[in-house]
């Protein structure tokens, strides 16, 4: 994983308000290291903060536990594809815009791609202009004023992807990394439910290795970590589908 961080960005117009300027933070997922470093190089010259990953999966956790602007990806990508990666983001209700990149250049191959949720699409080889062009078309659109607070909070309890601290009534809460992943995915939207399988596919990619209780194995934990002592807990079983995060549970 690398960070680049470039002065304020000149293209992203949309996230400037004033004198204050927020840099757009972008995502790069791609496995070609020559390839991600030229696309990282060229937006950071352009003022983006920029990082990159060159796996599937673990993009899919950093995307899920952190608020970036866009993301840049490639379609044939370690452990996990980029329409994968796209898909199950959009099953967890993560709606950061989305470019994919790829040598496919048929028409049912684009179709694929913007039917798992990407944005746009962008097929290799391409020009570095047009690439720049397509970034600050999607800036500009609406929901880049929303990510604003990187902190995810529901009722009492909050999660802060940059430091990986989540907080119930201002006591910090340790969780592993599966643990955080999956109340990552609960906070992204409090009171919608979250059936068993798109958590299992969202934090633990649907490994033939794992078992389907393992979702509610790392629910109980999640609880016992989170939940007082005659407390109703914040994860609510909804049952036979699911789970949800109440943000305000009632008395038990």
């Amino acid at each position: 994983m690398s960070v680049f961080t470039g002065k304020a960005a000149r293209g992203a117009d949309s996230l400037q308000s004033g004198d204050n300027t927020r840099v757009m933070r972008i995502l790069i997922v791609e496995d070609e290291e020559r390839l991600a470093h030229l696309i990282s190089r060229v937006l950071v010259e352009e003022g983006y903060a920029v990082e990159t990953e060159a796996n599937g999966r673990q993009a899919l956790m950093r995307a899920l536990a952190d608020k970036y602007d866009l993301l840049i990806v490639d379609w044939m990508l370690p452990d996990l594809s980029g329409v994968q990666l796209v898909k199950r983001l959009r099953a967890a209700e993560v709606g950061t815009p989305a470019i994919m990149l790829t040598a496919r250049d048929q028409i049912e191959d684009r179709v694929e791609g913007l039917d798992a949720g990407a944005d746009d699409y962008l097929p290799k080889p391409f020009a570095f202009p047009e690439l720049l062009a397509r970034v600050r078309a999607l800036a500009r659109r609406p929901w880049g004023e929303e990510k604003d607070g990187a902190i995810l909070a529901a009722g009492d309890v909050t999660l802060d992807p940059v430091r990986h601290v989540v907080r119930h009534r201002g006591e910090t809460v340790d969780l592993t990394a599966k643990e955080f992943a999956l109340l990552a995915t609960l906070l992204q939207r409090p009171g919608q439910v979250f059936t068993r399988p798109v958590l299992l596919d969202t934090v633990w990619g649907a490994s033939p290795e794992v078992y389907a209780n393992v979702v509610d194995l790392y629910i109980s934990y999640l609880r016992k970590k989170l939940d007082g002592d005659g407390d109703t807990s914040h994860i609510r079983t909804v049952r036979g589908v699911g789970y949800t995060f109440d943000p305000q549970p009632g008395p038990r």
